[in-house]
Parts: structure tokens; sequence; C-alpha cells
């Protein structure tokens, strides 16, 4: 039977329904707004596994082609590996549904969410969020939803909840925002400096529009949901779990506080190592070997949150609001155009700008249309980062981190008109504790400036920890906020809250929080904590470089003019003859626009300024009093023939070549000579008349 709701949303009406496409699933959602339409499926595999302490889910967005009747380019005509943009989405579904499922279920999880329609105006990924917490939600898996997605705008003053793809466009502010009727559980996206009161503001305006979404789905669980399946919880406990915490809890205590990632991580190693060897006997039963590490990490997760909100020390040593030592250096490689080494406790970046031309820029070809940007960012996590061996391979959370580093940046990149260059930003991290994204952030902004990249402002990032203990009926009666956490405060703290921007405001965020209804009062305050940390920050980088050095004298050399529209084809020439010529003959690259926009790429500035020479003379028309460096090309008994301007040739009559009369032209000119002209007049019938001038007579003039 066919089932569904419907939500007026815009210029259009949020529709979701089940009971007719992929019965077979779990849970089926078709959920459609306006031109835009996804279906959402949920399957759960049939195997269980006992004891399981994660849950096994996999989101896979999928966007077709033919959703915005496309066919898709290249060779390959079907869809293949996920672009980043289907990566990012399926990111956005993954990160506030999974806290919400039962690992006690113990099976594992695929969330199906396929955008079938697309209309260039109504956002898809908002709509798969939504359906797939609704098919999550109406299935029969166990989940402690529904949760939804709202995207927050900001134009001329005023909030726009789910704002067109144009609005993004023009916007000074584009969040998503994700949570349940409790509260935002996930927040994302870019600005271009707005300040912390405008961002806080946004927060609240997306959770009346969440709650509205939870209770459609809600509504829609009540016409087709069906009967939960059962949990598989572990029924055996941890023999002489009393005695094995007593005993371990002073050693894991002395280990915890230990100095540096490395020595404590060796130092609870070998604490764990002891305490399991003698209860060896008992450690040789699976299930008795992972209680017993679960409750390792109890121990030590109550040992150092009661550390920070009792005594006010973190696992390093450091007060709540206190930042790791930051060093600064630029131009730590030899050849690359700009490149920034930049560490921040145990977390180092090594960021490296390079600068291409407009043939270099990131093309996309997918449903919202096609597009290139100028600025790239690419984020690189090698195991060797955290001390271990593993594939160098590009996985979603380098993509993921890699994105939330380039909206940091990307409101404070020139335009393509401020600076005509293709900038790649890479950042290799070195050594990783603690939001290597923040750091790519603050590296991005040194080795652009170190490239010569004329940013609009310096940018950088920092990452903040929130740690609650209830009092009485107040869930946040005691708290702390954290600034710049460590690896182990993100995994035992309840909010993980990234901010980047400039000395004036923010261009990037990113939170995720992992407790419901965090209030107000706690946001403002890490909001203001993350400002005075990025204030920190953004000192030390400059005094390590505050402004853009010289361009690289490595970068490609780049010219712009603008030519007249009619003369556009006089250049490029019968069959692309003309500009093919001028290349080869300047060694360089030259690209046109349908506005007369002409860029000359070279190696070096001759090469670029002898084409742009070329080109002028092509499409400038000969001006009468103009000197021209003409070139003789053909020598007859009344006088010379001079090509002034490509293709354009004018006559040299022999009594023009001296005020004293000569034998011959040959005299004073040879063919292939460049000697100076004047030009004295276009005749009736457009032809050129010259007048010959020598060097000095030229220099004079």
């Amino acid at each position: 039977m066919v089932e569904r709701v419907s939500y007026k949303l815009g210029d259009a009406d949020l529709i979701l329904e089940t009971g007719r496409i992929g019965k077979q699933a779990n849970g089926c959602v078709f959920a459609q707004w306006g031109g835009a339409a996804v279906i959402a499926t949920i399957c759960a595999s049939s195997a269980v596994t006992e004891g399981q302490d994660f849950v096994p889910v996999t989101v896979e967005y999928n966007e077709k082609f033919y959703a915005a009747g496309k066919i898709p380019g290249g060779f390959v005509k079907r869809e293949g590996r996920p672009k980043d943009k289907e990566i990012l989405v399926s990111r956005l579904i993954d990160r506030p549904m999974r806290p919400l499922f039962e690992p006690s279920f113990g099976h594992e999880l695929q969330i199906v969410p396929t955008c079938v329609s697309c209309d260039g105006v109504h956002t898809q990924d908002i709509l798969a969020v939504i359906a797939a917490s609704a098919a999550t939600c109406i299935s029969d898996i166990p989940f402690h939803g529904p949760v939804a997605a709202c995207r927050i705008g900001y134009m001329n003053g005023e909030y726009i909840i789910n704002p067109t793809f144009e609005q993004i466009e023009k916007g000074d502010l584009e969040i998503v925002v994700a949570g349940t009727k409790d509260g935002f559980t996930m927040v994302e996206g870019g600005a271009n400096e707005v300040s912390e009161d405008i961002m806080l503001g946004a927060l609240e305006k997306a959770q009346g529009f969440i709650t509205d979404m939870c209770l459609l789905q809600e509504e829609l669980v009540k016409k087709a949901g069906k009967e939960k399946l059962p949990l598989n919880p572990l029924n055996v406990t941890l023999e002489n779990a009393e005695a094995i915490e007593a005993e371990a809890t002073p050693l894991l205590k002395e280990a915890c506080f230990r100095d540096g990632k490395q020595n404590r991580g060796a130092a609870v190693a070998k604490v764990v190592e002891q305490i399991s060897a003698k209860y060896a006997e008992q450690m040789e039963d699976a299930v008795q070997a992972k209680l017993f590490m679960n409750l390792m990490d109890d121990i030590q997760y109550k040992l150092l949150r009661k550390s920070i909100l009792e005594e006010g020390v973190r696992i390093d040593g450091r007060k709540t609001d206190e930042i790791r030592p930051i060093t600064c250096e630029i131009n730590v490689l030899p050849t690359p155009h700009g490149s920034a080494l930049f560490t921040r406790g145990e977390t180092q970046s090594l960021a490296v700008c390079t600068l291409g031309t407009a043939l270099d820029e990131q093309s996309y070809d997918d449903i919202d249309g096609d597009r290139s940007e100028h600025f790239i960012l690419h984020y690189n996590f090698p195991p060797y980062s955290v001390g271990e061996t593993g594939k160098l391979t590009t996985g979603r959370r380098e993509i993921g981190h890699g994105n939330l580093a380039r909206r940091s940046l990307a409101a404070m990149v020139p335009t393509r008109e401020e600076f005509p260059y293709t900038i790649r930003v890479v950042s290799e991290i070195m050594e990783s504790n603690g939001s290597s994204s923040q750091a790519s952030t603050c590296g991005g902004t040194l080795c652009m400036l170190a490239a010569g990249v004329p940013m609009k402002k310096m940018v950088a990032g920092i990452a903040m920890g929130l740690i609650t203990e209830p009092e009485g009926d107040n869930p946040y009666g005691k708290y702390a906020i954290l600034s710049d956490i460590l690896g182990e405060e993100d995994h035992l703290g309840d909010m993980d809250f990234k901010v980047a921007g400039t000395e004036d405001g923010i261009t990037g965020f990113q939170m995720d929080i992992k407790i419901a209804g965090v209030t107000t009062e706690i946001m403002k305050k890490a909001m203001e904590q993350a400002r005075a940390g990025r204030m920190h920050i953004l000192g030390k980088m400059k005094e390590c470089i505050d402004k853009p050095a010289p361009l690289s004298p490595r970068a490609p050399q780049i010219l712009s003019m603008k030519i007249p529209f009619d003369k556009i084809g006089a250049l490029i020439g019968p069959g692309g003859k003309t500009i093919k010529a001028i290349s080869a003959e300047y060694a360089v690259t030259i690209n046109t626009k349908d506005d007369g926009t002409v860029t000359i790429y070279g190696k070096n500035a001759a090469a670029t300024e002898g084409a742009k020479k070329a080109i002028k003379g092509i499409v400038e028309d000969p001006e009468v009093g103009t000197i021209y460096n003409g070139t003789v090309k053909r020598i007859m008994d009344f006088g010379a023939f001079v090509e002034i301007l490509p293709g354009k040739e004018g006559l040299c009559h022999i009594s023009k070549f001296s005020r004293q009369k000569i034998a011959k032209v040959s005299d004073v000119v040879s063919e292939g000579q460049q000697i100076p002209v004047k030009l004295l007049e276009i005749d009736k019938q457009g032809r050129l008349n010259l007048s010959y001038i020598d060097a000095i007579e030229a220099e004079k003039k």
C-alpha cells in the first residue's frame, strides 16, 4: 500500500512516499522536492555478529546523470567511481545517523540514497538526508531517530532556509545543520567572514525546520512503519571486573598523563599487557578479552574526563584554553612555487602551493551542471603520520578533511580576474595528533603567501572540544571547553568543533556533537574561546609571513589583454593557423574567450611579452604618425616593402630612406632586416606609405 506525507517548503511540496518502489528492502522512501527526487533504501545483512561494539553501517549516496538529462562525459558512458561530491554527501548522511543505531543489533547495514531527478534549483543533498532517515525509521531496523538536515544561507542581512543554488552562490554564509528534535548534532559549511553571532543565529534558525522534518517522518512511520527487529545483546559480563578495575585504575592514571602521544600509548599498552597477563587464563576466552579491553577504555575515559572537569588539567598538562606550541616555516622546499611547514604540538602539515594556468583548472562533470574551479586543495593522510603502516589511499576521510580546509580558504583566495592563475594546494600530513584539517588551513595560507598569491586576508583554524557532566536535573552542570584538542580528547569528548577564519570573521565551520541539546550559552562560550585561539594562531603565522611574497620565478608567466570582439577570428586565423604560429614561435599557450579576453601563458616574461606584441600587431589597425619596428620583406628599384604589423606591409619609397640621394635601396637596407619606420599616410586605396628613420632619430622620437 502506498503511503505519503507532504510539507510545504518554499515554492514546492516536500513529499515522502513509501510502498511503491523498492519493496524488498528493509525500508525504502521516495522523496521529492520540486524537480529534485531521491530514492533512499536501507538493508540489513542476514548474519548477526554478537558482542559487536560498533555499528557496521555504510552510506553510498550516488547521483545518476539521467537525473539532469545528461550522458556522462568521457569514453565510458556509465557512472563510475564515486565523485567527491557523492562522498561528501555520504558523510553528511552518515555522521548524524551512525550514533543512533544500536551496536548490539549486530547486523551489517547499508544505506543507499540515489538521486534520480535534479532540476538545478532544489538541492538534493538535504533531501537525501531526510529520505535516508525516513527509510530507516519506517524499516524494521532499530533506530533512535529520526534525523533531518537543513541548509541555511545568509544574504542581505536575512537568513534563508534551504536556499536555491543561485542563492547559495550569492550569499555570505552556507552551512548544513543536521540533528534530531532534541537538538543539532552536526554542522558544516563555509562563509565569507561572518561573525560568531550570525553563525549562532543560523544554528537556531535551522532547528525549527529540522524539528518539522522529524515530525513529518514520524507521521509516515505511523502510516507505514514496520515492527522493529530484536537486538542481540551480549549477555556476558567480565569476570573479576571490580578487581581488575581497582588494579588498573592507578596504573592507567599514571600512564595516561605521560608527555607525548607515543609515550602515552606505550605506557598504556604496557599497563594493559601487565594486567591481562595476570588474568591470562581468563583472557583465553575471546569474549572475555574483548570485555577486558572495553573496561580499559572505560577507565581511561573516566580518568581523563575527571581530570579536566575537577582539576582543569588535560592529558598533556595544558589549561583548557591553552594552545600547543606553534612553529611556522616557509620555502622549506627548493623547487615548488611556494611551501610551508606548519607545526602545532604533535600535528604537522607540509603544505605546497603550485601555480598553473587556466588549462589546469579542475573541471567537474556532474548533474549540477558543468563547472570549473581555479582553487584546488588536496589533503593526504599517510599512515606514517601516526606511526603506523598501511596503504597510501585517498579515502572518505581525506576527501572530507580536504573539503573543510578548501572551504575555509576559498573566500580569501583572489578571483580569476584578480589573479589569473590556477592555484593548487596540497597538504601532506607529516604528524597527527589533533585537527590536521585545521593545520592544513594554516599551512595552506602560509604556502600561498610564500608563492606570491595575493590572498585577501590570512586564514587560521582551530579545533575545540567539550567535556560535560550532569548535576542533578541539569545535564550540563559541569562542563569544560577545550581549545586545540588532541586526538584522545576528540575521542573522549562530547563535541568536536572546528572553526576557521580571519581576524574579522568565520570562513569555515564543522561540528560533530555526541550529546543532545547543547545549550546556546555553551555554544557562545565555545565560539568566543575559538576566536581567541584563532587570533593567537594568526599572530604566530604573521611572525613568519604577513603579506604575499614576490611571485616565484618558476611560476608560469601570465599576461592578459583585451582585443576587439571582431578581431578574434583574425587572431585565430584559418584553421587556427595564426594563433598556432605565434604559440610555436614564442613557446607560449594562448587562450581566447568570447568576450575578447586573451590570456598568454609562458615560461618567462620575454616569451609572453613577445607574444603579446605579435597579437597586438594582428588586431591593431595601423595608425598614421606611429613609428613601427618593421621587417624588410622585398627590395625593389623604387623602394622597399616593409611589414610593420603581421600581415600588414607598406612601401618605403627610395626617396624616404635618406635626405641625401641614394643610388640603390640595397645600399641602405637588406631583406630580413628590422628597421624603424614611420607611417606617413594611408591612401584612398588603403596603401601604407612609410618613411625610414635611423636608430638615433627613432630614439629621439
